[in-house]
């Protein structure tokens, strides 16, 4: 008897073309990462074909001579798809189906693909499908005929083929479904936050190039224990962890998704919510993997993507990972951030200096008292221990010396009436 295949067992075979226009090195760097995103999605790249050309073909993407270089690639190699390093057009992926004959991907595609198989949260899950069912609205007709090639791989995970089969109105209706669901997502975030504000807490957003080491580095400062992978996109859910600093001072630490180059315009829509993070935080904790060759591009993209948020006037300290990965001549630098900070959060170098620029940020930001508190204001002496940094606490026969430095906000119920030590 036949032995019986398991299709989700089989990987698909993948070639991936890119259009150069200006630096083919550029191009290259990008497929590279193109290809990690491929394998991350399981799939398995059998070949690599750029083209240098002034501008994209707006109707097929390649030109007519390198797309026969492409169909030839495909019936060597036997290849199942093909995958683009930028987002189609309707129009250029039905072409590319028609002269290519097999399922068309693009960068976007295997990007939501990757989040659909990362996100196990509810709100997670929202985001992802609107992101993939915004994507597809567009595209109906040419993907129902792609993903009929295949009983499973690269895009079908999430809403998958069912949901393709819907017609535009029902696809729509269910958009808006979604929204309204990160409506009452974004909702909750904002009444976290105003508990956040009362209860005197500051936020540290960590955001970076996805793959530079923000799950590692929660892990190391809180002991967090969530996933990480070297793997692009290894993590998805948004977590937040308590990190608790010398002299009793708390600061929330907050993990984002991952940037990458070309992150789709749906994707950052969708994650609105999630990444507000970093609007709303007090410090930006921006983790750079300085080993990479690519580090200068990466830290670039952060950059945009934090203006396209249109995350500004915050502090920044740029956290230089994989410090033990690159030799002590190498200095990099961020003319960008207020502080910079090398570290490896793998072995735990440099984290101490970390948490004393942590500390530091944390104590310019509030006022130093210095005052004696009668023995029936012991009350105010636990708000300062709860939210501010002890410095000193002297039990004396006129009261209690304490010194500290306490949140602006504060200050003023505190201190009340009575005189400052002299």
């Amino acid at each position: 008897m036949a032995e019986l295949i398991e299709i989700g067992d089989v990987k698909e075979r993948v070639i991936l073309i890119a259009v150069s226009s200006q630096e083919e090195s550029e191009a290259l760097a990008s497929l590279g990462e193109l290809e990690e995103l491929v394998d991350t999605a399981g799939a398995v790249t059998v070949d690599r074909i750029i083209q240098n050309r002034e501008n994209i073909h707006p109707g097929t993407y390649l030109g007519k001579g390198k797309l026969d270089q492409v169909k030839e690639r495909i019936w060597e190699l036997n290849a199942t798809g093909v995958v683009c390093d930028d987002e189609l057009s309707p129009v250029q992926l039905r072409n590319l189906e028609d002269i290519l004959d097999t399922k068309i991907m693009d960068r976007t595609m295997v990007i939501l693909d990757i989040f659909a198989a990362r996100a196990n949260t509810s709100e997670g899950k929202i985001q992802v499908e609107l992101a993939q069912l915004k994507y597809r609205a567009a595209r109906l007709i040419g993907l129902r005929n792609s993903l009929s090639r295949l009983g499973g791989g690269i895009g079908t995970r999430g809403p998958g083929e069912k949901k393709l089969e819907m017609d535009r109105r029902l696809v729509h209706e269910r958009i808006g479904q979604l929204k309204s669901e990160l409506e009452e997502v974004k909702r909750h975030r904002e009444i976290q936050r105003k508990k956040r504000e009362q209860n005197h807490t500051l936020v540290a957003a960590i955001v970076g190039y996805t793959n530079a080491g923000k799950s590692t580095l929660l892990n190391r400062l809180t002991n967090a224990g969530i996933l990480a992978e070297d793997k692009l996109f290894a993590t998805l859910d948004p977590t937040t962890r308590q990190l608790e600093l010398d002299g009793g001072q708390k600061l929330l630490l907050t993990d984002t998704v991952g940037f990458i180059r070309k992150l789709p315009h749906h994707l950052v829509e969708a994650f609105k919510s999630t990444l507000e993070e970093a609007k709303y935080s007090d410090i930006i904790l921006h983790v750079v993997d300085c080993s990479n060759p690519q580090m200068d591009m990466q830290m670039h993209v952060v950059y945009e993507t934090l203006r396209e948020l249109q995350v500004g006037d915050k502090i920044i300290v740029t956290v230089f990972n994989k410090i033990d990965q690159i030799s002590q001549e190498q200095l990099p630098r961020d003319f960008h951030s207020d502080y910079q900070v090398r570290i490896s959060a793998k072995t735990g170098e440099g984290t101490d200096q970390l948490l004393e620029t942590l500390g530091k940020l944390l104590r310019d930001r509030n006022i130093y008292l210095e005052r004696i508190f009668s023995y029936q204001e012991a009350g105010k002496i636990q708000q300062i221990r709860k939210y501010g940094e002890l410095l000193l606490e002297e039990y004396r026969e006129d009261g209690i010396l304490i010194k500290a430095y306490v949140p602006a906000e504060l200050f003023a119920g505190l201190v009340g009436s009575r005189e400052p030590v002299q």
